[in-house]
């Protein structure tokens, strides 16, 4: 009798490398990582770099740190791992981060689960398997269950489009792409493009050792001190001692933050209290100014006056020249409109003679030389151009990895118009693909709100398995409603249309709110309500049955 073989499928490609596939070894990856196989599935995680840290990997700038305290910003899933690390500083600098990041990695054997030099160029979903291929630069091919993009918000650095920007023929490198090895700056002109978080940390740092700093400003921003320190043994006593309570904090509170909340209103204080309560703030650590300020100082305009003022007072006070003191204070926005730096020393270095700054609104450059920046005041020669010009937030990565979804639906497509996701997890018309702390997360402290929706991807795929699913889709209506109360809560954001947070940075992108202005509180309430509801906003289905019997 003659053997025969057994039928194959002809959409079939072959065995599976992975249940889950994670493209990013940043926090959120990492996380994601970690929790995927202690769930039973099988993992692999794709990462551009050759080393793991995401925003930590690349952002190696001098002056690169936390705006959040390192130990809110660390994982909590393991008290013996934060047991057995000591942060050094409340806030840490980016290669205590990159050393944690290496430790957490290698402390739970996640490495072996990683490869390296790895950038992700396309990934194409297949119906009949349900399945993804992920291709990589340099041909590989990875197939997998699921897909799970942890790519970061700021992972895309951005450069405007400054002619002659290839032909200055010094240094020249972006704070989000630093190069590994060290960089000379001694005695070196040195220009500093770009006054956000990245140019105001690193200008301070740098300024001891260059022979002159130029500061090109395009806008000014609500600068207030980080209020850095080392955190003392007792300290670390108590953080060890007070790990459960910490936790229960940052897992529920708004903004992922300890910092308690004011429930005062700037009004409800005289004059005299309230100029106290500020200088309060003033010496208050990161954030804290912003959740532990007035409870109306982002809402009530006549509140973010007093507070502005009282820090235009503090510029003016540092700075020595008033001219370029009144260059230092915004004009076209109030505290909180944009995401405000924390800083160290940055006013006080204008004080120095070798400093300058230039404002790009009176003087905008016209084009990059090969000596230096050509403004409308002649052309400066430097030796050094360190651009400080942000990233193309929130849908940047995710929108250059060549994603397309059924029916070979481009992510690019169908996001043209800007995001629409649901729990800002996942987006319709892509089975199995899901983004955490991507487009519509929330602001605040992101490793936590980040880790609210990997613990949430992780048990909808727990309970996917358990119930004999292996698809999983958004249905258009929760995606529909989602993105419209995403929309809606944008004009009650204290963030401003001038914000990054809204894409307007980038020439082009469409003006979208990128983050969940319902926050934290909303994600918890919804997801709540899809799990209490066994996941009927998703549609689930089997791919032994072709696809064709489900759940909504």
């Amino acid at each position: 009798m003659m053997n025969h073989p057994e039928p194959t499928h002809e959409h079939d490609p072959g065995p599976l490398d992975a249940d889950v596939l994670i493209v990013g070894a940043g926090v959120t990856g990492i996380h994601q990582l970690y929790l995927a196989r202690e769930a039973g599935f099988s993992v692999r995680l794709l990462e551009a770099g050759d080393g793991v840290g995401g925003t930590w990997y690349w952002n190696r700038y001098p002056g690169c740190r936390f705006d959040s305290e390192s130990y809110t910003y660390a994982y909590l899933f393991s008290k013996e791992l934060f047991d057995e690390w000591e942060w050094r500083e409340q806030f840490a600098e980016q290669p205590e981060t990159e050393r944690y990041l290496n430790h957490v990695v290698d402390r739970f054997d996640l490495r072996r689960h990683m490869r390296f030099d790895a950038r992700v160029t396309s990934a194409t979903f297949d119906e009949p398997t349900a399945t993804w291929t992920v291709v990589t630069d340099d041909g590989t091919k990875s197939r997998s269950r699921y897909l799970i993009a942890a790519t970061g918000v700021l992972s895309v650095p951005f450069y405007p489009d400054v002619p002659g920007r290839a032909d200055f023929r010094g240094q020249s490198m972006h704070t989000g792409r630093w190069p590994a090895a060290p960089v000379d700056l001694t005695a070196k002109r040195v220009a500093v493009i770009g006054t956000g978080s990245s140019g105001v940390q690193i200008a301070p740092v740098i300024v001891d050792e260059v022979a002159s700093l130029t500061v090109y400003q395009r806008s000014a921003n609500w600068c207030t001190p980080l209020n850095n320190a080392p955190i003392t043994s007792d300290e670390q006593k108590q953080l060890r001692v007070g790990f459960e309570a910490m936790s229960e904090v940052l897992n529920t509170s708004t903004a992922g933050f300890l910092h308690p909340a004011n429930d005062r209103s700037a009004f409800d204080d005289t004059e005299e209290e309230r100029q106290a309560f500020f200088e309060t703030m003033w010496r208050s650590p990161g954030f804290s100014k912003l959740s532990s300020n007035y409870a109306d100082v982002l809402f009530d305009d006549g509140a973010n006056a007093e507070w502005c003022e009282f820090i235009t007072r503090k510029i003016r006070g540092i700075v020595q020249d008033p001219g370029t003191a009144d260059k230092l204070i915004p004009k076209d926005h109030g505290f909180g409109e944009k995401r405000p730096p924390f800083v160290t020393g940055y006013y006080e270095m204008f004080n120095d003679p070798k400093v300058s700054l230039v404002d790009l609104k009176q003087t905008p450059i016209e084009r990059i030389t090969e000596r230096g920046i050509e403004t409308a005041d002649g052309v400066q020669e430097f030796d050094v151009i360190v651009w400080a010009t942000g990233f193309d937030f929130g849908t940047g990565a995710l929108l250059r990895m060549g994603v397309r979804g059924r029916d070979g639906l481009a992510l690019v497509d169908h996001w043209a118009e800007g995001p629409t996701t649901f729990l800002g997890v996942q987006t319709t018309g892509f089975p199995n693909f899901f983004f955490p702390g991507g487009p519509h997360a929330a602001a605040g402290n992101n490793p936590r709100y980040n880790g609210d929706q990997v613990e949430f991807i992780t048990r909808a795929l727990a309970s996917l398995r358990d119930d004999g699913f292996d698809t999983i889709e958004v249905g258009p209506e929760a995606e529909e409603s989602w993105t419209a109360m995403v929309d809606r809560g944008a004009g009650q954001s204290p963030f401003g249309e001038a914000s990054y947070f809204f894409g307007t940075n980038i020439p082009g992108k469409p003006r979208k709110y990128l983050l969940n202005s319902g926050g934290r509180p909303k994600l918890f309430k919804e997801i709540a309500k899809v799990e209490a509801n066994d996941y009927q906003a998703f549609r689930r289905t089997r791919t032994s049955d072709g696809g064709n019997r489900g759940q909504r």
